[in-house]
């Protein structure tokens, strides 16, 4: 087994309901570091955070801010980006630092595995993990990890309100091997459930369409909210 030092960064926004499960959560994992960054809640969240056995700051609204926010305070050799609605195990963090063991593997993401029980979403979910297995584009749904002197090296996330995960990928897998874990790390299906399956699906087709013709993040992000 690998003994790469792990940072886990976890950006936060209004999710005062969750935090108690999400520290009880952080608790159990093999983390050399954990840091939670909040992107301005004003739902209580900062007041439970201050309770929280873990590091945590503040920084500007947006994930791609907070997530680079957060990799700036750490000192570990590979950094985890974990939604707050996702969920991983100590299994598969150790799976992502033997991975790391191979000199030649510069980032990489797990299998995804939506909440609910409804079998479309197992369908769902085989898509997007043999997209990204032949892709090597990475959502952040899907935990993506990578050395930190690699982050550091393309100046992490493009600070962009959507798509932030896919066009770091595309930078990403320009730095070496990507490594598709099998492991699984479970995430909430609740927009797909709540916005209609088929049309959450379409919708995201539409988006990473879109953004691949060139249209802006900041359009793509006006229409997502839109849409939802």
């Amino acid at each position: 087994m690998s003994d790469h030092t792990v940072a886990i960064v976890v950006p936060l926004l209004n999710e005062a309901k969750s935090l108690s499960q999400l520290f009880q959560l952080l608790d159990g994992l093999d983390a050399d570091e954990i840091v939670q960054v909040d992107g301005g809640s004003e739902d209580g969240s900062l007041e439970l955070l201050g309770k929280s056995p873990f590091r945590w700051l503040q920084s500007k609204k947006g994930r791609a801010s907070q997530m680079n926010a957060g990799a700036s305070i750490c000192q570990s050799e590979m950094l985890l980006f974990l939604h707050a609605d996702t969920e991983i195990d100590a299994a598969a963090i150790a799976s992502a630092r033997d991975a790391m063991a191979d000199s030649e593997v510069v980032g990489g993401r797990f299998d995804l595995k939506l909440s609910g029980r409804h079998p479309m979403l197992r369908l769902i979910e085989q898509m997007i993990n043999l997209r990204s297995r032949f892709t090597k584009i990475s959502t952040g749904d899907q935990a993506m990890f990578v050395r930190r002197d690699v982050f550091e090296k393309l100046g992490g996330f493009s600070d962009q309100p959507l798509m932030e995960d896919i066009e770091f990928s595309r930078r990403l897998k320009q730095q070496g091997r990507v490594a598709c874990l099998h492991d699984r790390v479970t995430t909430s299906s609740r927009r797909w459930e709540q916005s209609g399956m088929l049309r959450t699906i379409l919708l995201m087709w539409k988006l990473r369409f879109l953004y691949w013709t060139g249209v802006s993040p900041e359009r793509l992000a006006t229409m997502y909210h839109h849409a939802r």
